[in-house]
């Protein structure tokens, strides 16, 4: 079992953060049983790169890392403490922790030479040109093997129905993630002002309560300034559930959709790989019948070479495409699999703290409770009321 935990990160100078993970493991793949590291956003961009490098193109799914920020990079760095910038932190920690999460769970990337280093090494060789590493540059890449297939000579005529079928699959759930996502940051963005207007409304309440000179009503009006506070608090705590629970982990898919649609990318630009050969392996064998006529012994036996050349190149490439579709269907079902894992997990969360919220509400009845019985003992009130 392998339990990785990101604590804050630590600004050093002006210039970048550092991020403690730390790891707690009993696998035989690992040197020790616990570990601290500290490491640069940076990295985990390399990180990405390499992986994305020696993966993607066979077939393999690679968690995207975490897309960069420039504006709430340089609010931190130019030392600027708000709110805003405190947010921020904690979002890129916390998914940051997701990407290494999804990645040490990958069977294959787990045992890959360059994420034991990154988990275990004191000291990472400083990671250059992450510019296009983000999932805006993990974006670019499958565009890009899209142009390629686009351009291709043959179009593939795809004769499996599963790889159709997914590939329309994916297209139609990434539509609606996406559409979700936007409602989902619509609706903490409504919470985030709902809750700084009852914070407002609470503080004049409280304001007005300290002015009032009937002590019965300055009393009713402080009560409701500390419930709006407790109002104010719950729609801060509904606004971080509805991110760190929902739209997080949607966005997070968003990303994880656009590496699925690129290894399906990758597929085809595979397959037009060995069907290039085969049409260059054609050519050469057309040029060869027709040298047989001619007295050219050299060019004659190049061309047998050539050919001979060629013919290991199709089997290579039919290899290659069987491979990489074989994986992709391995992929693709672990792929399912989390998902639904993850779907289920947040969805139990979200509607538990639903539940939450609603016996936090009681508040609401027990001022009115109160409310009702200061304005019978209190004929003035309940008549001006």
């Amino acid at each position: 079992m392998l339990m990785l935990v990101s604590a804050k990160p630590i600004r050093i100078s002006f210039m970048f953060f550092l991020s403690p993970s730390s790891r707690q493991t009993s696998m035989s793949l690992f040197k020790q049983k616990d570990f601290s590291v500290k490491r640069r956003f940076s990295d985990f961009l390399g990180l990405h790169s390499k992986l994305a490098s020696k993966y993607l193109h066979i077939g393999y799914i690679v968690p995207p890392a975490p897309e960069k920020s420039i504006v709430g990079m340089t609010k931190v760095k130019v030392g600027k403490e708000d709110q805003s910038s405190n947010e921020f932190v904690e979002k890129r920690r916390s998914a940051l922790e997701r990407y290494l999460m999804r990645t040490v769970k990958h069977p294959i990337l787990l045992k890959d030479p360059d994420v034991l280093q990154f988990l275990e090494s004191s000291e990472l060789p400083r990671a250059v040109s992450t510019q296009a590493l983000s999932s805006a540059g993990l974006l670019r890449m499958v565009n890009k093997a899209a142009d390629a297939v686009n351009k291709m000579t043959i179009k593939m005529n795809e004769s499996d129905a599963w790889f159709e079928e997914k590939q329309q699959h994916f297209e139609n759930l990434d539509v609606q993630l996406r559409k979700l996502h936007a409602s989902v940051e619509s609706l903490v963005c409504h919470r985030k002002e709902l809750s700084v207007n009852t914070a407002q409304f609470a503080k004049s309440a409280a304001m007005l309560g300290n002015s009032e000179d009937h002590t019965a009503l300055s009393r009713a009006l402080s009560q409701l300034a500390e419930v709006e506070e407790k109002i104010d608090q719950l729609h801060q705590d509904q606004a971080n559930g509805d991110f760190y629970l929902f739209s997080e982990l949607l966005g997070d898919y968003v990303r994880l959709l656009t590496a699925v649609k690129g290894v399906f990318e990758h597929r085809m630009k595979t397959w037009q790989k060995w069907q290039d050969s085969q049409m260059l392996l054609q050519k050469k064998r057309e040029a060869e019948a027709k040298l047989q006529f001619t007295n050219k012994p050299d060019k004659l036996q190049q061309a047998k070479d050539e050919i001979k050349e060629l013919e290991g190149k199709v089997q290579q490439g039919e290899r290659d495409f069987e491979q990489i579709s074989k994986t992709i269907r391995k992929e693709v079902s672990r792929f399912e699999k989390e998902r639904v894992k993850d779907f289920k997990t947040i969805i139990v969360k979200y509607l538990e703290s639903l539940v939450l919220t609603q016996h936090r509400l009681d508040c609401w009845s027990n001022f009115h409770t109160k409310r009702t019985k200061l304005f019978l003992k209190n004929p003035i009130l309940y008549n001006d009321s």
